[in-house]
C-alpha cells in the first residue's frame, strides 16, 4: 500500500462526512456482542473508531465472530494458529470473513469493502456489516447466536399464503384502486391559456 498524504479540499470533506456516520453508541454494542458470541479471548478494543479498526484489522475477530455462527465442524473460515503480520495475509482474512458473511445470508449492499476496514476509510461501513450479520444472526434463531436478541432487529420473514383456485379466479374480477377511474371525468371547462394571436 502506498503512503497517503492528508487529503484537501473535496476529498477532506468526503472523508469527514464518511467519518460522522460512525456511530459510538453502536460501535459499544457491537464489542459487547462479539466478546459474548466469541468469548473473553478476543479482548477489547481501545473505544473509538480507531481502536475499532485496529481491533478488527487482522480479520482474526472477525473469522471467529462468523465461525461462531456455525456448527462445530462447518466452519467457514480457516484461522491461523498465528496472527497474519502480512498485510496482504490480513486482507485475505478479511476477505474470507467477507465470503463467509455473505454466504450466511447478508446482502452484497450491506458488505462493506477489505479497503474499508484495513485503511479505515469507511467504518460506517464496517459497523453496517456487523448490524447485518447480528441481525440474520437473531433471525435465525438456531441457537449459535450468543448475546442480548434485542441487540439487533430481525430480519422480515416469508409469510407464504396458500389461495384456493376460486379466490384466485374471483380475484380477476376485482378492479384495483390503482387502476383509477373515469367516472365523471370530462374535459368540459377546461382552457389552456389564451388562444394563439395570429397577426398579419
Amino acid at each position: 500500500m502506498a503512503n497517503k498524504g492528508p487529503a484537501y479540499g473535496m476529498s477532506r470533506d468526503v472523508q469527514s462526512k464518511i467519518e460522522k456516520k460512525y456511530d459510538d453508541e453502536l460501535e459499544d454494542r457491537l464489542v459487547e456482542w462479539i466478546v459474548a458470541q466469541c468469548g473473553s479471548s478476543v479482548g477489547r478494543p481501545d473505544r473509538g473508531r480507531l481502536g475499532f479498526q485496529v481491533w478488527l484489522k487482522n480479520g482474526i475477530v472477525l473469522s471467529q465472530l462468523v465461525n461462531s455462527l456455525y456448527p462445530d465442524g462447518s466452519k467457514p473460515v480457516k484461522i491461523p494458529e498465528a496472527p497474519p503480520t502480512m498485510v496482504f495475509k490480513q486482507m485475505e482474512q478479511i476477505a474470507q470473513f467477507l465470503k463467509a458473511a455473505e454466504d450466511y445470508g447478508v446482502v452484497k449492499t450491506d458488505m462493506f469493502q477489505t479497503v474499508d476496514l484495513f485503511e479505515a476509510k469507511d467504518m460506517a461501513a464496517v459497523q453496517r456489516t456487523l448490524v447485518a450479520l447480528g441481525s440474520l444472526a437473531v433471525t435465525k434463531n438456531d441457537g449459535h447466536y450468543h448475546g442480548d436478541p434485542n441487540w439487533f432487529m430481525k430480519k422480515a420473514q416469508e409469510h407464504k399464503r396458500d389461495f384456493t383456485e376460486s379466490q384466485l379466479k374471483e380475484g380477476k374480477n376485482v378492479i384495483g384502486l390503482q387502476m383509477g377511474s373515469n367516472k365523471g371525468a370530462s374535459q368540459a371547462g377546461m382552457s389552456y391559456g389564451r388562444p394563439r394571436q395570429i397577426i398579419s
